[in-house]
């Protein structure tokens, strides 16, 4: 089988090697169908991932595939099923884990990171992580159930929604599915900010997000004030992974609101703990996902809640996987979800 394998940050290369064939009992073979590439693959590519620092590294923690075959004790999954599945593998032993925050397993290993992932046309998974999609939703869809989890999960751990506002930093597919689902969760407006792409905050429309503003051509708090008045916001969500963006949050978020980080820094950014102390302000992480947050994803996408088919705006075959690298670092922010075709129908 093929398999794209990143040798040294700059540098993919296609192999071949011989597909899977044993099988733990708990395990599935999938059939990998299209891989989504995200804005962590590319500070992997670019060797400016925080937390990988040895090469080479199979990719792709985005997938969707088809099961061909299943372990003698799986009980869920049949071959055939559309699914995807969760690249987390947790260790089950630790604080977390016991009490069920294995998100941030104190062993995690995430699959395309630190832990070898789908870049390859077979690749087994374990029954406990894999999710059956929908049978309405397409293969890159399905694809798309991983980005879109973790926007489920940020707007999760931040509490009622209901009747705030919020702001998300951040156009990216990461940033728009946050809008997204705090718009389902029923806050009272969302605004998506930009440094710098109307391309983005233009799918950002296409997908039903109402109010964006491009902080190149506008200053934070005139668009703060241009959406919510005098209400100001209470909830900032940060998916960009930039010094500005965590500047604006925390220092135009409501006294006592709270700010999530979400986005990957590639450099640590600095924060006015003295303000943030006397705002009484609660800013928290936000790490990946849980199966329920995987879940909720795949149905909402499947009750067409959520948008995913404006955000893919480009495709590659396997093949082409560096072209498809070399084509997001040319077009920056003129394009948005780049998907890896795999395998087709035939």
């Amino acid at each position: 089988m093929r398999q794209a394998i990143l040798i040294r940050p700059g540098a993919i290369s296609i192999r071949e090697i011989p597909a899977p064939e044993k099988l733990r009992k708990n395990e599935l073979l999938l059939r990998i169908r299209n891989i989504g590439i995200c804005g962590s693959d590319i500070h992997v590519f670019h060797g400016k991932h925080p937390f990988v620092k040895n090469y080479p590294v199979i990719q792709g923690h985005e997938y969707s595939g088809e099961v061909i075959a299943i372990g003698e004790e799986v009980s869920t999954i049949t071959p055939g099923m559309k699914v995807t599945a969760r690249p987390q593998v947790v260790c089950g032993k630790c604080k977390p884990c016991g009490r069920g925050d294995y998100n941030i397993c104190e062993n995690l290993l995430v699959q395309g990171f630190v832990a070898n992932g789908s870049a390859q046309e077979y690749f087994i998974v374990t029954e406990d992580r894999v999710i059956v999609v929908p049978e309405n939703v397409s293969f890159e869809q399905a694809a798309m159930i991983e980005p879109a989890a973790v926007g489920a999960h940020a707007t999760r751990i931040a509490g009622n929604l209901a009747n705030k506002n919020v702001v998300v930093a951040g156009s990216g597919t990461i940033g728009n599915l946050i809008a997204q689902f705090a718009i389902v969760r029923g806050a009272r407006k969302v605004l998506l900010t930009t440094a710098k792409s109307d391309f983005r905050l233009g799918i950002a429309r296409n997908c039903g997000i109402e109010n964006t503003a491009n902080l190149s051509n506008e200053p934070f708090k005139e668009a703060v004030k241009r959406v919510f008045g005098e209400e100001g916001f209470q909830i900032g969500i940060e998916a960009a992974g930039a010094q500005g963006a965590v500047t604006d949050l925390i220092g135009g978020v409501e006294k006592g609101g709270t700010v999530i980080i979400v986005g990957v820094f590639e450099e640590n950014p600095v924060v006015n703990m003295g303000f943030l102390g006397e705002h009484e302000l609660r800013v928290f992480g936000s790490m990946m996902y849980k199966q329920e947050d995987y879940l909720e994803a795949a149905n909402f996408i499947s009750s067409c809640k959520i948008k995913t088919e404006p955000l893919i705006t480009s495709r590659f075959p396997f093949e082409k996987y560096l072209e498809a690298y070399h084509f997001i670092e040319q077009q920056n922010d003129k394009s948005l979800k780049v998907m890896i075709e795999v395998a087709t129908n035939e």
